[in-house]
């Protein structure tokens, strides 16, 4: 530690970013990280004489503390043998270097041992704007960033966690061994990572490192090449709060007994109108006070002229004023010891003015205040019917929080929630995230008697570090479902190293969201199917899946889901296939999927269904109906309740979902379905089971299933 500390204050004081081939030496030998013999050769006689004391052919690299990408430069030779060779090649890599740079300093040539033969893997580390110190493992060598087989995990890991990178990349079968080629020692490789990972988190500086190419054998793995990067910019730290902080203040704002409106009106089409009238219809049994310095009364109740005027404790304080007067208004709410002020006005940081922004973020910090917003249309908490929004009002109680950092998003949210008939706990808008953000909602619902999923849509994290803390504590009570929007990878255009260039940010998003357990959906669809179905599907006890189907293509297509979904088909027993056999015609399929074919009867539908119930080897029903006279859409949909139904009534509870396809009527059939416990969709082969596949992702996640999330 010491030994680093020092290097890296002299790096620092040259005013240099990058170290030397040698420099990344002493910091790898600091932390145990293997690297080949090495010797900087500063001369010809140098180079020759280093080279003979190896015994072998070596590698001949260009030191300079200017020339990052040394092979570019035409500053490495690789397997230089014999005093000849190593002279022609030391002039000729200097000589390359002065043509790329002329004012390149050059303090030498590299002289390194030639490592064996073996597979070329890359270990590195990144500080990325979101989560901070993230260390990658992947494929490496030449084409790492054009083949992009990368993983990432928040630094430091563990020695297991750094070993579990191992199979998360797409060739992990090939760092296994494969066409009579040994595997690589998996443990040493993770070693690598490891100590790569502990190293950054101790070294806040350095803001990227590579390791590339790790030469991984079945003996060991080495690293060929180190390249450390500093960062020329100081880390802010941001406020965090305590638990203990959060509920309290969560607390007040999503249980309030007391809201003000400040700009509060009585002229319709003015948001203070909208907000309070929303307040009031919406039956919430609290008080509200109006604020307006020009008003006596608003709607019937008295109004002040400024929110210190209000008699008794006021929980939350909800904006409607231009964004100018929001920093006085709110030192008033400091002063009379609000803890919560919910900023529906826009014109700050998103209109570029920042340091309106950071004026208001100040005065809450001051005061104590937590900010929700600016930017936002206000928030629904459902149980304590408030709706303190401009929108239009929703009072669906159910299970489901939804927040979304888009007033437009969150409009959808209302509306899918509306046509679906969704219940939900609340909807929050987040806008700018002055203040409070993903981390402190999911840290209230998560202990949240109300909320049984929560599903966000959110285009950055303030703190991913904070949000992944909070989701790890809630992902085994309730599962988190996101939509991160922005698949850019913009953040790597200016990356110093591969590792840097690799860590786009959602490649970063995904597997990190994913280690933490969160479903994180394709589309906004997807999102809000996900947090209405998850609360439906009952909690599977195993990995096996049949499909009945009516129909062989949709079969097909079931099966193509379930696969594409990472679920498994079970591979049916002998003494199963014959049972289900007893109850299809000559011409359907047992197997799995179990083909009934299109012309059976309903009672052919519900023996097959009790069957997939009844054994306990089976653990999900996936069901495929087809539109037939025989047996119309709502005669499928009612046996299929009734006979689910029954079973639950037994303690026999297995997730159920089913594709229909047919005409219109099977819309009405699928609604039926839903809301007695079966996930179904018309027209669909995919949603169903894209909805399974999140139920199954959530309960590996909360450790109610194996492998892994």
């Amino acid at each position: 530690m010491l030994r680093v500390r020092a290097l890296l204050d002299a790096v620092r004081s040259e005013g240099r970013t990058a170290l030397t081939a040698p420099e990344g030496k002493v910091v790898a030998d600091a932390y145990g990280i293997a690297v080949p013999g090495e010797e900087l050769a500063r001369d010809v006689e140098e180079a020759v004489a280093y080279a003979a004391r190896f015994g072998g052919p070596v590698v001949m690299k260009i030191v300079s503390p200017d020339i990052l990408h040394k092979t570019d430069a035409g500053g490495v030779i690789v397997g230089v043998e014999g005093a000849t060779d190593v002279r022609a090649a030391f002039h000729r890599i200097v000589e390359n270097a002065r043509a790329y740079d002329g004012g390149a300093r050059v303090e030498g040539v590299q002289i390194q041992e030639l490592l064996p033969q073996g597979q070329e893997v890359i270990v590195g580390a990144v500080t990325d704007p979101t989560f901070g110190k993230v260390v990658a493992f992947g494929l490496g060598g030449v084409l790492v960033e054009v083949l992009g087989d990368v993983t990432f995990r928040l630094a430091p890991v563990d020695a297991d966690e750094a070993l579990s990178m191992l199979d998360s990349i797409r060739a992990a079968e090939i760092l296994r061994g494969v066409r009579g080629q040994a595997g690589v020692d998996r443990w040493a490789v993770a070693e690598q990572i490891r100590r790569v990972s502990e190293l950054v988190a101790e070294f806040p500086e350095i803001a990227e490192v590579d390791l590339n190419p790790v030469i991984a054998t079945a003996e060991g793995a080495i690293a060929a090449d180190i390249r450390v990067i500093l960062s020329d910019t100081p880390v802010t730290a941001r406020r965090r709060y305590t638990r203990a902080e959060i509920l309290t203040s969560m607390r007040r704002l999503m249980e309030p007994r007391s809201v003000a409106v400040i700009g509060a009106s009585n002229e319709q089409g003015k948001i203070g109108n909208s907000v309070m009238r929303n307040l009031v219809d919406g039956g919430f049994a609290g008080d509200i006070h109006p604020v307006n310095p020009r008003a006596d009364d608003i709607l019937g109740r008295k109004a002040y002229k400024s929110v210190t005027d209000v008699p008794g404790e006021v929980d939350v304080a909800v904006f409607a004023i231009p964004a100018k007067f929001v920093a006085s208004a709110l030192e008033e709410v400091g002063r009379k010891g609000i803890p919560n002020a919910v900023l529906i006005p826009s014109g700050f940081a998103e209109t570029g003015e920042h340091a309106l922004q950071e004026e208001i973020v100040a005065i809450g910090e001051r005061y104590g205040v937590r900010l929700l917003g600016p930017n936002i249309y206000g928030y629904y908490s459902t149980w304590q019917d408030l709706c303190a929004t401009f929108c239009t009002p929703y009072d669906v109680k159910g299970g489901v929080a939804l927040t979304s950092q888009s007033g437009g998003i969150g409009m959808a949210v209302l509306g899918f929630a509306r046509t679906t008939k969704t219940g939900v706990s609340a909807i929050v808008g987040l806008g700018n995230k002055s203040d409070l953000d993903e981390d402190d909602l999911l840290t209230w619902f998560g202990e949240d008697p109300h909320t049984d999923c929560i599903a966000m849509h959110l285009e950055d994290l303030k703190d991913g570090r904070a949000f992944v803390e909070a989701a790890r504590a809630t992902v085994p009570k309730k599962p988190i479902v996101v939509l991160k929007a922005g698949r850019t990878a913009a953040g790597a255009k200016a990356a110093g190293s591969h590792t840097g260039a690799l860590a786009g940010d959602d490649a970063v998003y995904d597997d990190i969201l994913r280690q933490a357990g969160v479903i994180r959906a394709p589309g906004l669809n997807d999102m809000l199917e996900y947090a209405r179905g998850l609360p439906v599907l009952p909690t599977p006890k195993g990995d096996n899946i049949v499909i009945i189907t009516g129909a062989g293509g949709s079969g097909v297509l079931l099966s193509d889901a379930v696969t594409d979904n990472g679920l498994t088909l079970m591979e049916i027993p002998p003494d199963l296939d014959t049972a289900f056999r007893a109850f299809i015609p000559p011409f359907g399929a047992a197997g799995n999927p179990v083909d009934i074919t299109g012309g059976e009867p309903p009672s052919t539908y519900e023996a097959t269904i009790r069957l997939g119930l009844e054994d306990p080897r089976i653990h999900a029903l996936v069901l495929g109906y087809w539109h037939t006279i025989v047996t119309p859409p709502m005669v499928f949909a009612e046996l299929t309740a009734r006979v689910v139904g029954e079973f639950r009534e037994r303690g026999v509870e297995k997730p159920v979902v089913a594709s229909l396809a047919g005409d219109v009527e099977v819309e009405e059939a699928c609604r039926y379905l839903y809301e007695r416990g079966v996930v179904a969709y018309p027209y669909t082969t995919e949603q169903p089971v894209a909805v399974l596949g999140a139920k199954y992702r959530w309960a590996r996640a909360a450790g109610l299933l194996g492998g892994g999330s």
